[in-house]
């Protein structure tokens, strides 16, 4: 892994995408083992998949990951918690919305 150039892998992996009443989700696994660190980015090849309502749907795919460089990698742990710190930011109010 170089300090500031990306390299990328395919790996195949399992998409599951579930449209139920308990459970609305997406879910990929890879099927090689293959690891995603801070940084690193991910895309599954093909089309949308869509689950129709009240089913869970599983296909095989295979996934482009690429590799966030060590620059990227130490910039994402250094302040991936003030952006995680941005999601916790909420507010309850007694107004009721019209």
């Amino acid at each position: 892994m170089g300090l500031v150039f990306r390299e990328t892998e395919t790996a195949p992996c399992t998409v599951t995408v579930s449209h139920r009443f308990e459970e609305l989700s997406a879910h990929v696994r890879f099927d090689n083992g293959a690891v995603v660190y801070p940084g690193d980015t991910v895309q599954v090849q093909g089309p949308e998949i869509m689950a129709p309502y009240g089913e869970l749907v599983e296909e095989k795919r295979l996934a482009t990951i690429t590799r966030a460089s060590r620059l990227e990698r130490m910039w994402t742990r250094a302040t991936g918690d003030f952006e995680f710190m941005e999601l916790c930011e909420f507010s309850f109010s007694e107004e009721v919305m019209s």
